[in-house]
């Protein structure tokens, strides 16, 4: 009888390395099998690099950690499957060395999905491995995108019961850039919140007004509303969270980003509160917040207009 289970395992674990692009062998083990040795873990990747359907590097850390990502025949395989068809193919790092200069933006993220993956099973929500999407495309025109770090859904609610889904864009900040540089990324969301595409064959300056009335933002097309923006901060202490918070509170606004934050939800917080407190509970800062002073935090379900 053929084991099932086995063949599934492996689909999963090369599904989430094409899709996360990079994890530890820990990393791997909490996303994929938290509830069994990690050993097994181990075993089906060993298993998948002997397959050539991924490879790892090892940094010189302590304990020799090794880190996973997938070959371009790994990645072949897995976009070929209905779960993650249409996914435009990752940037895969295809050796050691484009690894190895992407590793610690990478695994910062993969971090960031677990912490609300585990989240998502202590409360009995529902947020699994797949459901966590690293670098979904959107055009703004002009050969221009917006391509946050992740997209996330996560159904708030007993799986099975009444509940919300929430949509969100992940930005993952380890204070490699300026704070201008990163609050510059609201005027770029802002754009995408009001991005309508011209009709295909028809130059956008010869859209008459009403017309152009009728055409629809091209988020429409893919969310019922537009994701909430978690911004998520790490390698600084507080006081670098804290600088980093105020640069986004006080970027220029013109009218459209005025509009845009009093609309959509934006918050952030440092990767260690939402570590040690998970990210439902108040350890976010709203970036926008009519209603009360700077040092107020909220849980990442709150509004603009709750």
């Amino acid at each position: 009888m053929t084991d099932v289970d086995v063949g599934s395992g492996d689909r999963l674990a090369l599904a989430v390395l094409v899709q996360y692009r990079m994890a530890t062998t820990e990393q791997m083990h909490r996303v994929i099998a938290p509830g069994v040795r990690s050993e097994q873990t181990r075993r089906r990747l060993a298993k998948l690099r002997e397959e050539g359907l991924i490879d790892r590097i090892t940094l010189p850390r302590a304990g020799r950690l090794r880190v996973w990502f997938p070959t371009p025949y790994g990645v072949q395989v897995a976009c070929e499957w209905p779960e993650l068809r249409g996914r435009r193919p990752s940037k895969t790092v295809s050796d050691p060395t484009a690894a190895r200069l992407r590793v610690g933006h990478t695994l910062t993220v993969t971090e960031t999905a677990l912490v609300f993956l585990e989240h998502a099973r202590r409360r009995g929500e529902l947020c699994r491995p797949l459901d966590w999407i690293p670098e979904v495309y959107h055009s703004i025109g002009g050969g221009e995108a917006v391509i946050p770090d992740a997209l996330m859904y996560y159904r708030r609610g007993p799986e099975g019961g009444e509940g919300s889904m929430t949509r969100a864009f992940i930005e993952v900040d380890r204070a490699t850039m300026g704070p201008e540089r990163l609050a510059a990324k609201l005027t770029s969301y802002a754009r995408l919140h009001r991005y309508i595409p011209a009709p295909p064959g028809r130059r956008r300056r010869n859209i008459g007004q009403i017309e152009a009335q009728e055409q629809e933002e091209q988020w429409r097309q893919r969310y019922p509303l537009f994701p909430r923006i978690l911004f998520v901060l790490d390698g600084t202490g507080p006081a670098g969270v804290s600088t980093r918070i105020h640069a986004l509170r006080t970027v220029p606004k013109d009218p459209a980003l005025a509009l845009f934050l009093h609309t959509v939800p934006v918050l952030a917080a440092a990767l260690a509160d939402l570590h040690a407190r998970g990210p439902s509970e108040p350890v976010w800062h709203p970036v926008h917040d009519p209603g009360s002073g700077p040092g107020r935090m909220v849980a990442w379900s709150w509004s603009p207009h709750s």
